[in-house]
């Protein structure tokens, strides 16, 4: 019970103003760019614990199933066009990377004609 009477609402105003009023002009000044930091800190935290990705539907892979009883030249003919599908595939995915390749050379151009 003896820590209750150092406990008091008044004591606690007077000291909260002694502080106030014992404070220098750029102390207060530096106040502001300290709560902002802070204040952005816990904005950061607060919207990284409450940002969540959307859903995205689970993509599904199809599997062919193949007789067992094939030809050599049935397997070599569907390889073929399997062979075709994938080059296309692959002739697109390149073009992208090309693409993305040519932004960033633009942007780093931009950046080396600026010295850095």
């Amino acid at each position: 019970m003896s820590l209750f009477k150092f406990l008091s609402p008044a004591k606690a105003l007077r000291d909260a103003r002694q502080f106030v009023v014992t404070r220098k002009k750029h102390e207060w000044w530096m106040l502001i760019p300290a709560l902002v930091v802070t204040g952005g800190v816990l904005v950061a935290f607060y919207l990284d614990s409450v940002a969540r990705p959307e859903w995205k539907r689970p993509e599904i892979i199809w599997v062919k199933d193949w007789r067992l009883d094939r030809s050599d030249a049935e397997i070599e003919a569907q390889q073929a066009i399997d062979k075709a599908e994938k080059d296309k595939l692959d002739a697109e995915l390149e073009k992208k990377r090309k693409a993305r390749r040519d932004e960033f050379k633009k942007i780093d151009d931009g950046l080396k004609s600026w010295g850095l």
